[in-house]
């Protein structure tokens, strides 16, 4: 990606349950220089790889397969101390109080812009 930022170095995260989203979110992640995790399509995946992985930055979706949106992944990774914006379709108040100085990225969202989001965290 022509002029993105740098993110060589950077092990990130991709939490993203629409495979084409997910797939070309991790591309333009790559294409920039970071390492990605994933994509994980769930929670149960996610929470899984973070057993054994240490990303250093996430993009994580609020609604993996449908329903309400779920904060269980983005409290843990605050936890972890792992800073992550949120890529998701809900309006800012459906994020907790806890959460809500998280950037939200609003889809539909450009790649660059998800790159750029990460470089700034």
């Amino acid at each position: 990606m022509t002029g993105a930022p740098d993110l060589t170095g950077r092990n990130v995260l991709v939490v993203e349950d629409d495979y084409n989203i997910a797939g070309d979110t991790a591309a333009a992640l790559r294409g920039a220089g970071a390492k990605v995790l994933g994509p994980c399509p769930s929670e149960d995946a996610t929470l899984d790889l973070l057993e054994t992985a240490t990303p250093t930055h996430a993009v994580l979706d609020l609604n993996l397969g449908g329903g309400e949106p779920r904060f269980e992944i983005a409290h843990a990774l605050k936890e972890r101390g792992v800073p992550f914006n949120f890529l998701t379709g809900y309006d800012p108040d459906a994020v907790p109080e806890d959460l809500a100085c998280v950037v939200r990225l609003q889809k539909p969202v450009t790649f660059r812009n998800i790159v750029e989001a990460v470089a700034q965290l």
